[in-house]
């Protein structure tokens, strides 16, 4: 059975009430909030105001990934919404293990995430300090992507060093995860999917993020 966290950035910002209101009553078992700025991506999303409000109204645990440069600015004040999980790219990152290490300090989970064109082998000297490593199955930035094939083949990688490292951390996927993508990576080994588009456009998003939970 996988983890679904189901992607905000595909949400109707105009009814987000709504919208937050149905993943409170949905089986989805987190919720995750993309932070970008703009400059290491080509988009910029939602900053502090749209976090806090989510943080009020949302009683499924927060993760928040940063599409940032330099996120270990805003560490404190992620953990003040009460963030679960706080996410920081590995390109975006001069000092990996010291962001790491005070994400734990400021009581969250620690998540690395990598771009498709970075190797899983980047990790292998950090991945036992990380809760969770999230691989992009496609290129940063926008939503509604085609999902990138080499995912699979990372993320069995991925498994492999975990095991053999004696690593507690868990595998996240996100971009195109849809029902033909999601079976074969929950095979794979990945334990969260992140789904954005798949989710919040079905007529039925309950049961979609239940049919993803069950894989």
């Amino acid at each position: 059975m996988a983890l679904v966290s189901p992607s905000l950035l595909a949400a109707d910002f105009l009814h987000l009430d709504r919208d937050i209101d149905m993943i409170n009553r949905s089986e989805a078992d987190w919720l995750h909030l993309d932070v970008m700025d703009g400059v290491f991506v080509p988009n910029i999303s939602f900053g502090f105001p749209v976090l806090e409000a989510v943080a009020s109204m949302c009683k499924k645990p927060l993760d928040v990934h940063y599409m940032i440069v330099k996120p270990e600015r805003y560490i404190r004040q992620t953990a003040k919404l009460g963030a679960m999980m706080m996410n920081v790219h590995f390109e975006a990152c001069d000092h990996l293990h010291r962001t790491v290490q005070e994400i734990h300090d400021a009581g969250m989970k620690a998540g690395v995430t990598l771009n498709p064109a970075t190797p899983v082998s980047m990790l292998e000297d950090i991945i036992c300090d990380v809760d969770m490593v999230l691989l992009m199955s496609v290129n940063p930035g926008f939503g509604g992507q085609k999902f990138i094939e080499n995912t699979i083949k990372k993320a069995r990688q991925l498994s492999q060093m975990i095991a053999q490292s004696g690593s507690k951390a868990l595998i996240e996927v996100d971009g195109g995860v849809q029902g033909e993508t999601a079976p074969r990576l929950v095979k794979a080994g990945v334990d969260v999917l992140v789904s954005g588009s798949y989710i919040f456009k079905s007529p039925m998003p309950e049961k979609t993020i239940q049919d993803l939970r069950n894989l």
